[in-house]
């Protein structure tokens, strides 16, 4: 056992995280999301909900402060601009890096193709829609 790791992190996630480095990007996917055939790295974490990986994630990894944008929504169009969920993960961001974090939100289709690029893709039980979200590591200061 290790201290101060959340419980949702898993081994294999824990190894993921360590392994990456500044600029690379890791995807935490709802239920809907095409991860196993997008991913270079699959990480299952069934059962679990998407706003509790991400608080557990960031407590753990810094965002990139270098890039124009560390963090980046799943939008489908102007219909769904902003799903309820992401309210949820701005007061998430607001807390745990004590800082304004902007998300920039991709169309579906480009979210995919970043996605695919991504070091990792954790596959949740998250059922809301457009829940999926990609975190730009960056570096310890």
């Amino acid at each position: 056992m290790l201290k101060n790791i959340p419980h949702c992190i898993s081994p294999d996630l824990l190894k993921i995280l360590m392994e990456m480095g500044h600029g690379d990007e890791i995807v935490i996917a709802d239920g809907n999301f095409p991860a196993a055939s997008h991913a270079k790295n699959l990480i299952r974490l069934d059962g679990l909900h998407v706003p509790e990986i991400l608080e557990a994630i960031l407590t753990l990894m810094p965002l990139d402060t270098y890039a124009d944008s560390s963090v980046f929504y799943m939008m489908h169009g102007a219909e769904i601009s902003a799903p309820p969920i992401w309210r949820e993960y701005g007061e998430i961001l607001q807390i745990t890096k004590n800082q304004t974090v902007i998300p920039a939100k991709l169309e579906r289709f480009q979210f995919y193709e970043q996605a695919k690029e991504a070091y990792a893709i954790i596959a949740t039980s998250e059922q809301a829609l457009y829940a999926n979200i990609i975190l730009k590591k960056g570096v310890i200061t």
